[in-house]
């Protein structure tokens, strides 16, 4: 911790192996503009130490010609980079608005009690199998599913405290449970790997997995039980005028 109680980047190291230097080296050869393509090396590192590490700042800085400064600034502006290593598996919690008045909140509660840790905290030792960071979440994007929580960015949907409880537990067994929708679950660093757009040719089928949610198409369902449309398009539309400044 600094003198205001922010967490600082763990040292990590500098000199990141060959495999993971060509990987660099081919994300940012994917754009136009080098420094466009620090978020997916920031989970390129991640992958490697399980966290973005001051050396995988240097590393980005070194790669995208910028100061470790400007990588800084994003890396403490996203919360998916982390700053300290996370277990074998990162189990998100959603306690925004809906979430949480339909039980997020209660199963946080369950899963930090049986753990033992708090908010970006880790059971067990980082990266052993079966470890586990905790972490609370802003909206997942999936409220008809609600309450949810991800594990590896995986999502479980509407969730109860004992059925999270359950698959935490399996996790901890060195299980790796089904998410109700997604790819098959893997542990963190494989999933950063694949965030980062890194999927090696032997695991796409693996990552093509069926996202398709019935509650969130409930309502092209209904339109087409009912023959319902939007209504059609104008041929032209003319903007209101703006009004004149006084």
């Amino acid at each position: 911790m600094n003198r205001i109680g922010v967490p600082e980047f763990v040292a990590g190291t500098t000199d990141f192996d060959e495999t993971t230097r060509a990987r660099a080296d081919a994300l940012v050869a994917r754009y136009p503009v080098g420094r466009s393509a620090l978020l997916p090396l920031l989970h390129l590192v991640q992958s490697v130490e399980g966290c973005v590490t001051q050396g995988g700042i240097e590393f980005c800085a070194r790669q995208l010609d910028l100061t470790a400064a400007e990588v800084s600034a994003v890396a403490t502006f996203y919360t998916m980079y982390k700053r300290r290593p996370c277990g074998e598996h990162l189990v998100s919690v959603c306690t925004n608005t809906l979430c949480a008045v339909l039980g997020g909140d209660e199963i946080y509660a369950a899963l930090s009690d049986h753990l033992g840790v708090g908010h970006e905290e880790t059971a067990g030792e980082p990266g052993e199998p079966g470890s586990i960071t905790l972490e609370t979440a802003e909206c997942l994007a999936a409220c008809d599913h609600g309450p949810v929580l991800q594990v590896n960015y995986e999502f479980y949907d509407r969730q109860t405290a004992d059925g999270a409880l359950g698959l935490v537990q399996a996790l901890q067994r060195g299980e790796k449970p089904a998410p109700t929708r997604g790819a098959p679950l893997t542990d963190f660093r494989t999933a950063e790997l694949e965030i980062a757009g890194v999927v090696p040719a032997d695991e796409a089928a693996r990552v093509a997995g069926n996202s398709v949610s019935e509650y969130t198409l409930r309502g092209n369902t209904i339109a087409e039980a009912t023959g319902a449309s939007a209504p059609a398009m104008p041929d032209h539309y003319d903007m209101p005028a703006l009004p004149e400044k006084k």
